[in-house]
């Protein structure tokens, strides 16, 4: 992960292109790390983006036919407690998807309070489809219950224009118009001190951390959990090539 910084903006940039900045064990220690740092280096705006074409691609699953249902409980456990961090933060938090924008990477765009699309961009929840459930709420709460629903079930990719109109993302930009539209984010992420902004988001969040945390420790405690996601990637890989 790159840590950045220009005056009150921190941006954390994902940092493994080459995996489509798919959040491996390594890589969610280094955001939450950034995470505090930026925190306790007194950034009022911190900014979330991916390196190479695309945001982030879900869970890094590169050493899956190593690990146990037990693992990857794990795993999941800690990029929820991520995300939560991220959406109960004291600063104001932006993403900016390009690319793809998959699984616990939607979720990651999702827990911010800015989410620009740069023209192009997709987006996918697809843990449903091995019995994974992450995020659901903070989706719900983000594009309503009846819409999230349909975008959970189907597992479709959504555009950017279509993730605009639910209000998954707050803006639809061009690349070279995301420094304009950042820079007058971060002027206002400056109004307010970091008690102030953590009120607002305490009495503002629909979503309940611990019914979250609990919904998702019991899918993913279901057994078979790994051979789920075997089955899953092997039904996406004969897709491709039928």
């Amino acid at each position: 992960m790159i840590l950045s910084r220009e005056g009150d903006v921190a941006t954390l940039g994902l940092n493994r292109p080459a995996r489509g900045n798919a959040l491996g064990p390594e890589l969610v220690q280094a955001l939450e790390e950034g995470f505090d740092a930026a925190l306790a280096d007194g950034a009022r705006l911190i900014v979330l983006r991916g390196e190479g074409r695309h945001f982030c691609t879900g869970f890094d699953l590169t050493d899956l036919e190593a690990l146990s249902d037990g693992d990857l409980l794990l795993r999941v456990v800690r990029i929820e407690q991520l995300l939560q961090r991220i959406h109960a933060a004291p600063v104001t938090t932006l993403a900016i998807a390009t690319g793809r924008t998959f699984g616990a990477g939607a979720d990651l765009f999702a827990a911010c309070d800015h989410r620009i699309a740069v023209e192009g961009a997709s987006f996918a929840f697809p843990g449903p489809a091995f019995g994974l459930v992450l995020g659901t709420a903070r989706l719900a709460a983000l594009v309503g219950r009846d819409r999230a629903r349909a975008i959970l079930l189907a597992g479709q990719e959504v555009t950017a224009e279509a993730a605009l109109a639910a209000g998954l993302a707050t803006a639809v930009l061009p690349p070279a118009a995301i420094a304009a539209e950042q820079a007058r984010i971060a002027a206002a992420a400056a109004r307010l001190d970091p008690p102030t902004v953590a009120a607002l988001h305490a009495r503002t969040r629909q979503a309940e951390d611990d019914a979250d945390l609990a919904a998702l420790v019991r899918s993913a405690a279901r057994p078979g959990l790994r051979q789920r996601i075997l089955d899953y990637r092997a039904a996406v890989a004969a897709r491709r090539n039928a």
